[in-house]
Parts: structure tokens; sequence; C-alpha cells
């Protein structure tokens, strides 16, 4: 990836992140530039198989835990992580290198940024984990889940795709529930109140998802299709 944008992403994160052991350190400036996504750039530039290859997004990856175990678990699923935080991307290299992931693509800004610049009905599966909830009432517009980005993702979903959210604020789930079904474009249709409790079968749990339930926050999970 080009010099510049490695440079312009980090320079503010190192500034406000926790230290980076040497390891860490050297995996964000070494290996780094190799994943990151540039969406100023073509999207045939990125080298990504979408023709012959499944390509998954997840939004808000975090320390890495879940976006690493999935990948390892479906070798022949390109993958695209989205996360602001030089401590997550730094864990999540960590993983990729000691695991020796090919299939773990990087994006370290705004996920709107990545959705906007993949062709259409490109994507066979989107995760949202816990995204901020921005709890402050005159803050909700900042929130991910929108009607706007909502008609972002179905342009971008395959038909029949899955988006999957997960979060542990009641009040964001249901404000994200009232952008969906808004939608024309995904269906939502739980079969029981258990079936919210419960995560996708094979489901790697975060660290964050542990200290929630340890704190009593009980994760909801969504599970939603593009509409045929």
């Amino acid at each position: 990836m080009a010099e510049d944008l490695t440079k312009k992403s980090y320079i503010f994160g190192r500034q406000k992140c926790k230290k980076l052991s040497a390891r860490q350190q050297s995996l964000v400036e070494n290996l780094l530039p190799k994943l990151l996504i540039n969406p100023e750039k073509p999207f045939q530039e990125a080298e990504l198989n979408i023709e012959n290859q499944e390509l998954w997004l997840e939004i808000g990856f975090g320390g890495g835990e879940h976006l690493s175990t999935t990948a390892k678990a479906n070798p022949n699923v390109q993958f695209i992580g989205c996360e602001p935080f030089l401590n997550g991307i730094a864990k999540l290299l960590v993983a990729i290198e000691g695991q020796n992931l090919g299939n773990i693509r990087i994006f370290d800004h705004d996920a709107r940024k990545v959705i906007n610049w993949l062709p259409g009905e490109s994507l066979s599966r989107v995760y949202l984990l816990y995204p901020d909830p921005w709890p402050k009432k005159r803050h909700r517009k900042r929130r991910f889940v929108t009607t706007e980005t909502l008609e972002m993702l179905a342009r971008v979903l395959k038909p029949g795709a899955d988006l999957i959210i997960a979060s542990d604020i009641g009040d964001y789930i249901r404000t994200s529930l009232s952008a969906i079904e808004q939608s024309e474009d995904f269906i939502w249709s739980p079969q029981s109140r258990e079936s919210w409790r419960t995560p996708p079968e094979g489901w790697p749990s975060t660290r964050y998802e542990q200290k929630a339930l340890r704190e009593g926050r009980y994760p909801t999970y969504l599970k939603v299709k593009r509409a045929v």
C-alpha cells in the first residue's frame, strides 16, 4: 500500500494508544502496509478474488479474536476487517502472523468508506460486533445502524446474505431493529426470544463479550438476511 496512507493512518493512533510491544510495533511497520485496504484506489488493485471466493466484512473487530478465529475456520473465505484503533489492529497482526492467516485484509478508518468502495453484491456476510453505542440521545445519529447505512449495505450484500449484529446495549438493539423494520432490503425473522440470546453456531466469543457477561450485560444477536 502507499507509504503516505500508512503514515497518515497511525500518527494520531501512536500518540493516543497504549504502548505497543516490540513485536507489535514491528508488525505495524512491516506487515500492516501489505494488508491495508486503500479505497482511494480501484477495487481491482486490491487483489480480492470475488469471482471465485466469498468475501466477508467484519466491522469493529476490537482485539481480533472473532475475526482471526473465523478466518482460520474458513480458509477459503476472504475477510476485510475494519477497526480504527491501533492496539486492536496490532493484536490482530500478531494472530495473523502467529497462525499464518493469509485471508485477512485490514481497513483502519470508518467502515463506510470500504462499503462505498466495494462493488455491488460483493459480500456474502457482514458482522457488526459491539459498535460504539453513543449512549447520549443527542449522539444517536452517530450510531452505525441507520436507514442510510442499511441502504449502503444492501447494495454490497448478495441476495440472501447474512448481516449479524451483536450488542450488549438494549437501546442500541432497539434503534437497530427500528431501522431494519423500516428497510425493505432486510428480513429479520426471530423464532423465539431465546434466539436473540443465542450466538450463531461456531461463534468465537471476544474479550469484550466475556467482560460484558461477567458484568451482567447479556448480548443480543440479530441475524438479519438481505432480501432476495
